[in-house]
Order: structure tokens, then sequence, then C-alpha cells
């Protein structure tokens, strides 16, 4: 066993024996099974519109900066599966559950509404949207149970639109103003950037009754031991010159930073969908259960971030030499293997989202399901999703951007939140 290998082994063992992953969750009763006349189709689609989201936010300007892109997930996937549970009646509904004649085709339904879903989101990419849309339908020959397919997903991606339209995602954060006690929260070298979604915690979860419901316990003192062992290991191996860190973990460290998390997980996913030919209802279930699970994780970790107003590594290593902790000797010129993200640094974002993931994948496939994972033209192999959540969370340490403190923390609540969406999908 290699040395990556070894260390995700040991850690992970440690994070079962913790409770902070478990074993497969989800299987449950089998759903009653599909009208014999739904034509349920392949989940190719489902994977061709979670592409086309990924596209679209590579347009930096395709939403407000203030718009977290896991609610557009959450949303297209959400509207996919409610239209083809109508029809199909492959599981409880997430939210609606449309009236539809028997015949009615589940693959019109799924890209009728996560067209609509698109389009509303996203009306300047109408043009691409369309196209793709006449694209899908095309496969599917004319008929009047086509036609009520379309029906339903219209019917279903109006019905959620509407309902989120006031959620909060639109509002604008307050000024953020920094304090200069000993472990609170200021804009980060080298450029000192706002800090972003300040008020995301307070948007109105999908799932979750409210942000704050897996709230993790507040973070011990920046004046403790515990603050500088974890403080002392980032100083050390997350350092931009750092000896003690490998090539292979600055590497890992990269490539995890590379692309938004959230799209790294969910195209592992559309790699699932598409290796082993899921059907529609799978694909649909697959994406609802990791995009809800997503979109909710960050609700709660930005909830918790400004909650507790936690400082950077950066910050602490800089300040080091002002004594706020004895077992901390401070270097005014530390500096980050890579940029600092512009927010708080408890709990770990990249912990709790790949840890909710990972999570939920695992109730889906199982533990040990190898992975090949790209990302911008590099590849990594794993031997199941924890592993991988695993990496993702220690390269934020071997990056320079959290503390082990951070990514417990993460991984807690990305667990918990993978629960509870899992119990009510």
């Amino acid at each position: 066993m290699g040395g990556k290998q070894k260390t995700l082994a040991v850690l992970a063992g440690t994070a079962l024996a913790a409770g902070l992953i478990s074993p497969a969750f989800g299987a449950g009763a089998a759903p009653s099974p599909a009208p014999p006349t739904a034509a349920t189709g392949s989940g190719t689609s489902v994977v061709e519109w979670n592409r086309e989201l990924i596209t679209i936010l590579g347009d930096p300007k395709a939403q407000p900066a203030t718009v977290q892109p896991t609610r557009s997930f959450a949303l297209l996937q959400a509207a996919e599966y409610d239209a083809v549970v109508s029809i199909t009646r492959a599981g409880p509904a997430y939210l609606f559950s449309v009236s539809a004649p028997r015949g009615t085709r589940a693959d019109a339904a799924a890209d009728q509404a996560a067209h609509d879903v698109l389009v509303a989101l996203y009306p300047t990419e109408r043009a691409g949207v369309d196209q793709r849309l006449k694209s899908q339908l095309s496969a599917i020959p004319g008929s009047p149970d086509k036609q009520a397919g379309t029906t339903v997903g219209a019917e279903v991606a109006r019905r959620l639109m509407s309902l989120r339209s006031n959620d909060g995602s639109s509002a604008q954060p307050p000024p953020f103003r920094a304090d200069d006690k000993a472990g609170d929260y200021r804009p980060t070298p080298p450029d000192f950037p706002t800090p972003v979604f300040a008020n995301w915690g307070s948007v109105k979860p999908f799932v979750l009754a409210s942000g704050r419901q897996f709230r993790p316990a507040a973070p011990p003192p920046v004046s403790s031991a515990e603050y500088a062992t974890a403080l002392n290991e980032v100083k050390s191996l997350g350092s931009k010159t750092s000896t003690t860190r490998t090539p292979d973990q600055t590497t890992a460290a990269k490539f995890w930073a590379a692309a938004p998390v959230w799209n790294v997980w969910n195209e592992i996913a559309q790699n699932l969908v598409t290796s082993q030919n899921a059907s529609l209802d799978n694909a649909v279930k697959v994406f609802a259960r990791l995009d809800l699970s997503l979109a909710d994780t960050t609700i709660a970790l930005y909830d918790a971030k400004y909650a507790y107003r936690i400082w950077r590594p950066v910050t602490a290593v800089r300040l080091g030499s002002t004594h706020y902790n004895p077992r901390i000797v401070g270097d005014p010129s530390w500096s980050p293997l890579l940029t600092t993200a512009p927010d708080p640094s408890y709990p770990s974002a990249h912990a709790a989202l790949s840890q909710a993931a990972a999570t939920t994948l695992t109730g889906l496939y199982g533990a040990r399901h190898h992975l090949t994972v790209t990302s911008k033209g590099t590849t990594r192999t794993y031997a199941g999703f924890q592993d991988a959540a695993t990496e993702a969370w220690l390269t934020r340490i071997w990056a320079g951007q959290h503390t082990s403190i951070d990514n417990s923390a993460g991984q807690q609540l990305g667990m918990q939140v993978a629960h509870f969406v899992a119990g009510h999908l």
C-alpha cells in the first residue's frame, strides 16, 4: 500500500471509530414498481443536463456572485426527480407529485423540467438550453404520452421555482465588519477581499428545518493547546515553502482546489451513472440526493462560519507573535501554498461538502467503489468515496487553508446533513 493510501486508510479508520463516517445507508425497502406503460428510459439525459449546468456556471457572470451555485444544482435535480417519480412512482416525491395519465413519458418530463429550471435561473442562456431540450426530446417518438410528459415536467418546474422564489437567496449580505480580537476573522492577504456568502446561512434549506439544525459546537479557543497543535501542523505542512509537505500532497492540494468541489462530486456522479447504464429512475435519485445534500450542507456550513467567525491560518500564523497563544511562534511573512478563500475558517467547506457527497454516494453504491477522478487535466484514483473525501479535507491542511479542527467539524456536519436528506428522499 502506497503512502497516500496508508494515510487515507488510517485517517478514515479513525473517523469511522469517532462516528464521523458510517456504513451504507438509505437502502430501505424496495420502491413500488413503475406502472407498466410509463416509459422511464435511460439516465443519460440526466447526466447531460447536469453537464449543461456546469457549463453555464463556467461563466462567472452567469449569476450574481452572492448566489451560491449549489442552489442551482439542487433546483435542477429536485425538479427532474419530482417530474420522474410523479409518473413512475419509484420513490417518494421530494415536494410535488403531479397527476399524470398512464403511459406518460417520464423521460420527456425530466427533460422539460430541467429545461424550464435552467431557463428560469439563467434566461440569457436560453438559446443553448432550448437547443439542449430540442436535442433530448427529438430522441423520444412524438405521441400524446410525450406531450403529457412535457406537461408534467413544466408543472413541476413551475411549482418548484415559485416555492423557492423567496428563499432568501437573492438577499444582499450586510457590510462585513471585522474585529481585531485574537481569533476573530478578518479579510486575508494578499488582496484582502470582502468575505463571501455572509448571509447564506439564512437561506431556506431544501430539506433541513434551518441552517443551524446541525450547527457544530464552538471550536476550542485560539489560546488553547489543541488549537496550537492544529495550527502548527498547518504552519508546517501548508506553507508555500514547506519542506515537510510531500510532492504528492502538493499535487493533491492543487487538484482539489482546481475546480469547485461541488462540480467535482457531480462529475463523479456523472461517471457512475454513465458507467453503470443507470435507469432514469436511478439517475434522478442519485443526483437529487447528492445535490440536495450539497445545497443544504452549504447553507449549514455558512451558518456556522459566520456564527463563529474564526480567523484563517494565514492570519493566525502571522499574528502569532502577539502572544495570544504561547505555544505558537509567529511568522509575519508566512504564506499558504494556495491563496486563502474569502470566508471564515470553521468549519471547512471542502470537508463538509466532500463528506456529504461521500456519505450520499456510499449509501447508494456501497463503500468500496474504485474511482478515477479527473479535474483540470489531472487524474487521481481512490479505492472508495470515503478515500476521496478524506483526501479532499486533508488537502486543505496541505494548502494552508484549514486546521484539522475545521476539518473534523466539517466532516461531522456533512455526514449529518447527508443522512437527514437520505431519510427524506
